[in-house]
């Protein structure tokens, strides 16, 4: 058992793809503070924001397979098309579902100042910008570069 956790501590891939995360969350929280002169808990965990923390770990995962395996691997094209889907959908489809989110928001006001309903705003930073995605992307390759051995 202590074995398996020593080897998985030694995991370059896993260690890379995890840092870009943190490293692109901590970056939402650091840009954050300085644009709202406070600090929110929900920076570190939400969705949203630049950069991508998604692209930015999938893209060091896709990077560190290739540098491992080979770009020409099996295992690097899987990846790669893993890390595809993610990329669209954080700029695509989360994109569009927090577009409709704020419409929602808005009738939602609408109805409350005519007294007819009281909801809970829905989450409209669901999903990123074309930018953030690219960000994050360029974020998790250098990264990824960075912490290879």
């Amino acid at each position: 058992m202590f074995a398996n956790l020593l080897e998985f501590s030694r995991n370059y891939i896993f260690w890379t793809s995890a840092a870009s995360w943190i490293i692109a969350q901590s970056i939402k929280v650091a840009l954050g503070v300085f644009r709202e002169k406070r600090f929110n808990f929900r920076w570190f965990v939400g969705t949203g924001g630049m950069p991508s923390s998604h692209a930015a770990g999938v893209s060091a995962l896709a990077t560190s397979i290739g540098v491992t395996y080979g770009f020409d691997s099996a295992l690097f094209a899987i990846v790669l098309t893993f890390t595809l889907i993610v990329l669209f959908d954080a700029q695509g489809v989360r994109m569009a579902a927090g577009r409709q989110a704020e419409i929602l928001n808005k009738m939602l006001d609408d109805i409350y100042w005519k007294k007819k309903l009281d909801e809970d705003k829905l989450k409209e930073l669901l999903g990123h910008t074309p930018i953030e995605v690219f960000a994050g992307t360029a974020l998790g390759i250098v990264i990824s570069l960075l912490f290879y051995k």
